[in-house]
């Protein structure tokens, strides 16, 4: 992305994609302002901060009248948020109350969205996160030295249609699948929570599948994993994962390929064309 040196607000949670955001934004000269939230947001995120400001989580005029004080232009969101602290009312103010508690529907993506919606009436434009850091996208193919089995195949499609299914009515983006039965479903807690719950249950060689949700907004929470995701993986004795590729962030690529190949996980890049037949 090489576009004109502008001021762009960081929305910071944890973790390190917000870093990483943050170093690509600074690489192509942009005045970057960053907001951070205290116990959300990966402090490592400072030192490559134009103004940085720590805020309470929930305060969504506050949050506004901050960027737009600092000229902000366009807006970014990346980083890992506790959602049941998000919603806990008690955090909130009138605005956010508003916007929140007058929906029915409070799924990941619908509160992104008018989230969202809120910095583009302020006139602040949001902008894809990944496009500052385009090579964490993950490609499409087996990414591994080994390929899956027919067995893993089978659970990869099976998984696949059920995750895009429960994308639809924004439950979550991962699902745990063996031998054609759901043993997980990521819902409020969390990828690593979801996996454990469903290696539990499932007993080694389980699948794992992530997409990303249908209608869902590519500018904010794509799906992603790494090599902390194979760890619990493999701790689980689980066999194979597959994301959809393009539209999925993969951490720490080269250490994870090198761990999935050492533990005998096969990782592998999704795109419907793997299943022209999938519901």
């Amino acid at each position: 992305m090489s576009d004109t040196p502008t001021t762009i607000g960081l929305i910071a949670g944890g973790k390190q994609f917000p870093v990483l955001v943050a170093q690509g934004v600074k690489a192509q000269g942009h005045r970057l302002v960053v907001a951070g939230f205290s116990g959300h947001t990966n402090m490592d995120v400072v030192p490559y901060a134009d103004v940085f400001k720590e805020l309470k989580l929930g305060k969504l005029n506050q949050l506004i009248d901050y960027l737009k004080s600092e000229k902000v232009d366009k807006v970014i969101m990346a980083g890992t948020i506790e959602k049941p602290k998000v919603m806990d009312i008690r955090h909130l103010d009138m605005r956010a109350i508003k916007l929140i508690m007058g929906r029915k529907d409070r799924g990941d993506s619908a509160l992104l969205s008018i989230i969202s919606s809120e910095f583009e009436k302020e006139g602040m434009t949001v902008v894809k996160a990944h496009e500052y850091q385009p090579d964490l996208l993950a490609p499409e193919g087996v990414l591994t030295r080994r390929s899956p089995d027919e067995r893993e195949w089978r659970d990869l499609k099976f998984g696949w249609t059920v995750a895009k299914e429960l994308g639809r009515l924004d439950v979550g983006q991962c699902v745990v699948v063996r031998e054609g039965i759901v043993t997980a479903v990521e819902a409020l807690e969390g990828t690593d929570a979801a996996l454990r719950r469903g290696f539990e249950f499932g007993g080694k060689d389980c699948v794992v599948v992530k997409v990303f949700k249908p209608g869902q907004q590519r500018e904010v929470d794509l799906p992603s994993f790494g090599l902390d995701t194979l760890k619990v993986m493999a701790e689980g004795k689980a066999t194979c994962i597959g994301v959809e590729a393009g539209k999925s962030l993969f951490f720490d690529r080269e250490a994870a390929v090198a761990f999935a190949d050492k533990t005998g996980i096969c990782v592998v890049g999704l795109t419907a064309d793997c299943f022209p037949d999938a519901l």
